[in-house]
């Protein structure tokens, strides 16, 4: 190999008493592809952050082509050639895809001439293969489409090392493949392609070399022709994570807890029909755009259904508003925690107990702080919620962690009906475990799970049943012992051969 574009030398970074990096060395070559992973909280994002000039190195020290270099912000960053693409999609959300694009490039600027700043848009969204008008206000955006616009701003830059992080989490299998050609393609032009992934079979598709950390330190590094998942795994978490997606026997179901008859809404979704027992896990599986995401909201009342009825606890029920929703027992786990999952600037025990503050007040109003803590200090360690402390900031957690405080927020209102909207996107693997033992041990203690999901690994190891939709339509209900990844995606791909089959 010719010299590292980039490299990590020894380095360390501190939040106060938190030590986030130790000592990390890490090299990236032009012309490769390499893979990063770890579980949430290893450090990733704060080694992408410094990369990025984001944080300075509390000690150690960064070079590019051989030479040490401060790089003392992301604009330097940029200078320098380094481009990332976050987990967590960061657009303006009252600029427009085109203006979105060019938000960074001091050479395309907002003022430059808007048909050639469109036209330039246009090309670099077909380049990536997704159907998006560049005139759209990125308000509107869904978080698939939000991530091609952060794919096209990283690709306009003249970048010499591009970091991806977790950049396929929202994205459909077609459109997931066709990044990591993008991402193959742009390594043999000579580009450092930095790929952060928990999907492992990705690493081995796309990645040259792989390297794994660990609680902040460096662990392995190695060819991905010379390792394989379990080695991974258990440098990942320490230990053996066995059965992961391991396909379940479907459960005993005893009474019906909802019945959907002909749920639509015109123009998203229509004649959407199955039952939901007790005890039962339902996954819904589709690709970007099947309108899984408008069923779930309809249900907890956000956009409601106008068409069909819903039977609830064996009585009818309207469900106008997410209110009503939680009344009777329902919570919705969204798959954007950022914008309708937390509120990032409050404390992790204050996102536990928001849903459920009115329990936590006395009759003069006064918040029972003592109780509000105990409450977070006990889902923190049901759900192993990495922190030292649950009075810290929720947006200071990792991106895996952060969901599980939303997750622990939804359960801390007993529910008997669970919504998870991508439950797992963006964990690593042991958290996913952790995520699926938490599902499971719900619906075995009498509650009942709709998980929409984009993973089929994990809708198959879920799933008692698996409802498959496409375009707004519902294409099949199949018992989870007769379910195939190939039939899920035939069903999801409009194979009719297969849905009259099943």
């Amino acid at each position: 190999m010719s010299n590292p574009v980039l490299a990590l030398r020894s380095v360390t970074k501190t939040f106060g008493m938190t030590v986030a990096l130790k000592s990390m060395t890490l090299e990236l070559f032009p012309g490769e592809v390499h893979a990063i992973v770890g579980e949430n909280g290893a450090g990733k994002s704060t080694m992408i952050k410094i990369m990025t000039g984001i944080h300075q190195p509390t000690a150690g020290s960064l070079e590019i082509d051989g030479q040490t270099t401060a790089i003392a912000g992301p604009h330097a960053a940029r200078e320098a050639g380094i481009a990332a693409m976050y987990q967590e999609p960061m657009v303006f959300p009252d600029l427009d895809v085109a203006e979105n694009i060019f938000i960074s490039s001091t050479r395309e600027g907002l003022l430059q001439n808007q048909r050639e700043l469109r036209r330039k848009a246009r090309a670099l969204i077909a380049r990536i293969g997704m159907q998006l008008e560049v005139d759209r206000t990125a308000s509107g955006l869904t978080l698939a489409e939000q991530q091609a616009v952060e794919i096209a701003r990283a690709l306009s830059q003249d970048v010499r090392v591009l970091v991806m992080d977790e950049p396929t989490a929202s994205l459909s299998a077609h459109e997931a493949a066709q990044l990591r050609r993008i991402a193959a393609g742009l390594a043999k032009e000579g580009v450092s392609v930095v790929y952060i992934s928990h999907r492992l079979e990705e690493i081995f598709e796309i990645a040259d070399r792989v390297t794994v950390i660990r609680d902040g330190e460096h662990i392995s590094t190695n060819a991905v022709a010379d390792t394989d998942a379990d080695t991974m795994i258990a440098e990942m978490v320490g230990r053996e994570v066995s059965n992961f997606f391991e396909k379940t026997e479907s459960a005993a179901r005893p009474d019906v807890l909802l019945s959907v008859r002909g749920l639509g809404r015109e123009d998203v979704f229509d004649d959407v029909s199955f039952d939901l027992h007790r005890g039962e896990i339902l996954c819904m599986a589709g690709l970007v755009g099947a309108r899984r995401t408008d069923v779930g909201l309809a249900l907890f009342g956000i956009a409601p259904a106008t068409a069909g009825t819903i039977t609830y606890k064996g009585s009818e029920t309207k469900i106008d508003n997410a209110g009503k929703a939680m009344a009777a027992g329902i919570a919705y786990v969204s798959e954007d925690r950022r914008k309708l999952g937390l509120a990032m600037p409050l404390a992790i025990r204050s996102n536990i107990t928001l849903a459920t503050l009115q329990t936590y007040l006395s009759r003069y109003g006064l918040l029972d702080r003592t109780r509000e803590h105990e409450t977070a200090e006990m889902y923190r360690q049901r759900l192993n919620i990495r922190t030292p402390d649950v009075d810290m900031e929720v947006g200071m957690l990792s991106g895996g962690n952060q969901q599980k405080v939303m997750l622990a927020k939804w359960l801390n209102l007993k529910p008997d009906l669970l919504i998870f909207d991508e439950p797992t996107r963006g964990i690593d693997v042991g958290a996913k475990a952790e995520v699926h033992a938490l599902i499971r041990e719900f619906v075995a203690a009498g509650g009942a799970a709709l998980v929409i999901s984009s993973d089929l690994p994990e809708v198959l190891a879920l799933g008692d049943r698996i409802l498959v939709m496409r375009e707004g339509r519902q294409m099949a209900v199949i018992e989870n012992e007769d379910a195939t990844q190939e039939q899920v995606m035939a069903l999801a791909t409009g194979q009719t051969a297969l849905q009259e089959a099943s």
